[in-house]
């Protein structure tokens, strides 16, 4: 007799089994004496138990793929999302999936969900690891699975005196206070609610940011502004591990807390552009560029890997677009403005 663990095994499909979760209590019943105890009660056959212990043993497999090469565990719980879903829409384990039932689910994902290119890139992003790491399946990759072309766009700026505005609207002193870090050292939401009381280096007046984005270190200017600022905050509410606790003081405070803060005060302010965390870090940048700072200065502040990402924002600065003159003003004499028509002679 074959004994089966039912611990799991419907974990990747996200599909559950009537009995299954009963069983959990004893991960090791034989299968047989399942059957026996509840008959055609039972939900799951023997062939569904099969499909989805190999989606288990999949997973597993996937996920350890995943560790070895060290991937965020953010990346790691989108991917295996990601393929869970794959697997659902088919109600097939993966490997049993080839090039044609990637493209129908890319056709459905553009087509019915509508999904964002971006959004499809991260399910590409899982497929094409399970498949060319996990899965080692020899295919072109590019044409299997290609990646739909992604919409450049510039973010939108506030100029300092919305920045100013703004920030006078949050109505939190530790929201207003992480906010103004964001905007004042250019920091990613995520980083910026993880600082340590340890990180505020004020002699020699730098933020360590450890790990971030990549698992990167980097130091970032500390204004002097800013210092004030957080030492008036530190006084005020002394704050031991981390620099902006949560709900629980062991635990930093969650971004999505950050994120609702800054809705509500942009909800309040009147101010017509969108706001959100990220977007003083992009107003962080451009402010710097447009106040003479180079671009491989602010890609170092940013943390960005790739000089290009930064690049993006000399297409924003009003220095750099408004530095040159419209020919329009070069012209020798004035346009001459559209007049009145001149009424027809009737006689």
């Amino acid at each position: 007799m074959h004994h089966i663990s039912l611990i799991g095994l419907t974990r990747f499909a996200g599909v559950r089994c009537g009995e299954a979760q009963r069983a959990n209590d004893s991960p090791s019943l034989p299968y047989g004496l399942l059957l026996r105890e509840h008959g055609a009660a039972a939900t799951c056959s023997i062939s569904q138990l099969s499909k989805e212990f190999a989606m288990t043993v999949l997973r597993q497999r996937m996920t350890e793929d995943m560790q070895v090469r060290n991937l965020s565990p953010n990346t790691q719980a989108s991917y295996l999302q990601q393929v869970s879903l794959f697997a659902r829409y088919f109600d097939k384990s993966p490997h049993l999936l080839g090039p044609e039932e990637i493209r129908t689910y890319q056709i459905y994902m553009t087509n019915k969900k509508r999904l964002a290119p971006s959004s499809i890139h991260t399910a590409m992003g899982a497929l094409r690891f399970l498949y060319r790491v996990t899965l080692k399946r020899p295919w072109s990759f590019e044409d299997s699975l290609p990646l739909p072309k992604k919409p450049q766009k510039l973010p939108v700026v506030l100029s300092p005196e919305e920045v100013v505005h703004f920030l006078g609207y949050v109505k939190y002193r530790k929201h207003r206070v992480i906010l103004t870090t964001c905007y004042a050292a250019g920091l990613r939401v995520s980083e910026a609610v993880r600082l340590r009381p340890s990180a505020i280096d004020s002699r020699r007046m730098v933020i360590f940011i450890d790990q971030s984005k990549n698992e990167k270190d980097r130091y970032v200017m500390l204004s002097p502004k800013l210092l004030d600022i957080l030492r008036s905050y530190w006084k005020a509410t002394r704050p031991k591990e981390w620099l902006f606790p949560g709900a629980l003081p062991d635990r930093p405070i969650t971004r999505f807390a950050v994120e609702a803060a800054c809705q509500e005060a942009h909800r309040i302010s009147g101010l017509s552009k969108p706001v959100t965390p990220h977007l003083l870090r992009h107003a962080f940048a451009v402010h710097l560029l447009e106040s003479g700072t180079d671009v491989r200065t602010i890609q170092l502040l940013l943390g960005h890997r790739n000089l290009g990402t930064t690049a993006r924002y000399l297409r924003i600065a009003t220095n750099k677009v408004c530095a040159t003159a419209s020919p329009l003003d070069l012209l020798p004499r004035p346009v001459p403005t559209e007049s009145e028509p001149t009424p027809p002679k009737l006689f």
